[in-house]
């Protein structure tokens, strides 16, 4: 089964097909994550986001993909009571919305070539075409799985402090959320899947899980600093 590995937004992106030839469809793909880091990356002065933040570029001369992007990141807001935030700290930051959107954009660009049985994995946010079996890394023990998720057509997003520190704050109080280890939501988009995982993981052990047992269209698993792992029922291990 051919494996494809580029860094194209600053992080590891891989693509595993089980079609016959993919490589002009992957090729696609990885020009496309070319062109959303240029577009979105915090990182490069000349990024329309990084303009945006300086206010060098208004939000109606933005290209189209920026301002959806941003109504997206609102919308969210609002859905997870300011838990997802893209401007926390007074910062325009929307990575945590891209790189999930991004992947659904290049789930489409393998779809539209015909390859059915694939999967993109950027940074461990996964989606997958076809029937596959996901580990879920444990968020204290590197070398062991927390769950395997029997997936089909399906997006796996994953947030915690594990692989990255205190990333994820809790925006209201602007400290680390406490209780919790790891969320993962799977659900029928990434962008959605991972967003909502940043924001259940922020909430902490002690509304977190309370909160994903409402989702619709989306199921969690939740790994508390206790030991205790919270799954909602459609969640598929």
């Amino acid at each position: 089964m051919p494996v494809y590995v580029e860094h194209p937004m600053g992080m590891p992106i891989v693509i595993e097909v089980r079609d016959g030839d993919a490589a002009e469809a992957v090729e696609r793909v990885f020009d496309w994550f070319r062109f959303v880091d240029e577009m979105f990356s915090t990182y490069k002065d000349g990024s329309e986001i990084s303009r945006l933040a300086r206010d060098e570029l208004a939000l109606d001369d933005a290209q189209a993909d920026v301002r959806d992007v941003l109504a997206r990141c609102e919308e969210l807001h609002g859905e997870t009571d300011g838990y997802f935030d893209a401007r926390a700290g007074g910062l325009l930051d929307p990575s945590g919305l891209v790189k999930g959107w991004s992947v659904d954009r290049a789930a489409a660009i393998l779809d539209e070539s015909g390859l059915r049985g694939y999967a993109v994995n950027a940074g461990g946010d996964i989606r997958v075409r076809g029937r596959w079996r996901v580990g879920i890394q444990h968020p204290t023990v590197r070398d062991r799985i927390a769950a395997v998720v029997e997936a089909r057509d399906l997006a796996i997003a994953t947030s915690g402090a594990y692989a990255r520190g205190d990333h994820v704050l809790d925006p209201h109080s602007g400290g680390a959320p406490r209780g919790i280890l790891s969320v993962t939501v799977v659900g029928p988009d990434l962008a959605t899947a991972d967003a909502y995982a940043t924001a259940a993981f922020a909430m902490g052990g002690e509304r977190g899980p309370r909160w994903t047992a409402r989702l619709r269209g989306y199921d969690a698993m939740s790994i508390l600093s206790d030991g205790r792992v919270l799954s909602t029922p459609g969640f598929p291990v």
